[in-house]
């Protein structure tokens, strides 16, 4: 779409931010705090090698998650593949297709063969009983995906996993804070795997977390994450260095301390939305369980073209050219559509197809407020009012 869309401007032609408000910028945190664990760091003169800091944060982390063990890493994407080498896993492994790409990655990157399940249309999360129809002799493991901060179906996923005397993994990189059942995150499967990106609710710059309460698959992650050092007997891949560094933990630290207030922030800017859009016609929210605990990073609408007059994509760039900056968000397009793998025979994801082509990701965080919101839902309202006349300039431009 043109920068300047004629009669169907918003504000007279000019956009409705003098400045792009972007989705998924890093949350705000006390820098003189996170300026005075750097400083303890360099004057205690230990920087990497599981240092105090690390330690801290892996004990914090595993206490928000309630499970016995922690063990952070450079990154998340390393996590996933520890805990998968750490399984000895072969052949095939059964996960989404609507999920981040490190998570299909990861297995590949170990050669195995990602199996990709279409999701329930409902949760937006793998369906278990297409998961139980894809078991074969070739596969070693399951890896669920809590998708957006909304838990996948866990219980019956554990039983499909002990039915056939295999793991179950789950990838909880949105998810950290979250409960289901009552429980929190981090406890279901074998293991599971945090983010600690820069963009996450939790962030250390970069970083991720294997939290498991099987103390002896902990232990083996935790030699493996340094070169495979106390393992008598190491797989041929080996060990790998996967260690969290003093300065990513410092930040980790610094981000836990203020984890409620953004999570309450979070909730405001989710309300604020709903309460903003709330009867707008093809706009829908991916929604949560309000009876359990979620940290709201993520605000998903999902855009009905029938209904609003437009699609997904011609809302974004009326979003864009107002300046903001929404996003298709992580999982769209979904990882079967992506190379390597659609290079393949293609899987037959037909819920999946549909959810990823009809949803954004809003602009959310400490760094958004209500006015911010407002400004926002309003060219929502004004753009899905206007349906067939902003989808005819965006065809003519």
């Amino acid at each position: 779409m043109k920068r300047d869309i004629g009669d169907l401007a918003l504000f007279g032609g000019r956009a409705a931010f003098l400045h792009p408000l972007t989705s998924h910028r890093p949350n705000t945190f006390d820098r003189s705090r996170l300026f005075d664990r750097l400083n303890w760091a360099l004057d205690n003169q230990w920087l990497s090698n599981g240092g105090p800091l690390a330690r801290e944060f892996e004990d914090r982390v595993a206490e928000l998650a309630g499970v016995r063990n922690c063990v952070a890493t450079c990154n998340a994407t390393v996590a996933l593949q520890l805990l998968l080498h750490a399984a000895d896993l072969s052949g095939e492994v059964i996960m989404p297709s609507l999920t981040f790409a490190a998570t299909p990655h990861a297995a590949r990157w170990l050669g195995l063969e990602p199996v990709f399940c279409d999701i329930d249309p409902v949760t937006g999360c793998v369906d278990p009983a297409l998961v139980a129809g894809a078991v074969t002799e070739r596969t070693s493991a399951i890896v669920g995906v809590h998708l957006w901060g909304r838990p996948c179906a866990v219980a019956p996923l554990e039983k499909i996993a002990a039915d056939h005397g295999i793991p179950v993994f789950f990838d909880a990189a949105h998810a950290i804070g979250c409960t289901t059942g009552g429980r929190a995150i981090g406890g279901f499967g074998t293991a599971e795997v945090f983010s600690f990106h820069a963009t996450k609710v939790v962030s250390a710059f970069e970083g991720g977390a294997i939290v498991t309460d099987d103390d002896q698959f902990a232990d083996r992650v935790r030699a493996l994450h340094n070169f495979g050092k106390g393992l008598t007997t190491v797989s041929q891949a080996g060990g790998t260095n996967g260690k969290m560094s003093e300065a990513a933990a410092a930040m980790g630290l610094t981000s836990l301390d203020t984890f409620g207030d953004t999570v309450r922030h979070n909730r405001a800017n989710y309300d604020a939305y709903r309460d903003e859009l709330a009867g707008v016609d093809g706009v829908t929210f991916f929604a949560f369980d309000l009876h359990e605990n979620n940290n709201f990073q993520y605000v998903i609408v999902e855009i009905d073209e029938e209904t609003a007059g437009l699609n997904r994509d011609v809302l974004l760039d009326v979003l864009h050219a107002e300046n903001v900056l929404a996003l298709r968000p992580i999982g769209s397009p979904a990882c079967h559509q992506l190379e390597p793998y659609r290079s393949g025979r293609l899987p037959h994801l037909p819920h999946t197809e549909r959810l990823v082509a009809r949803v954004v990701s809003l602009p959310s965080g400490t760094t958004v407020n209500r006015e911010e919101i407002r400004r926002i839902c309003s060219i929502i309202r004004f753009a899905v009012s206007h349906g067939a006349g902003v989808t005819a300039r965006h065809r003519q431009g």
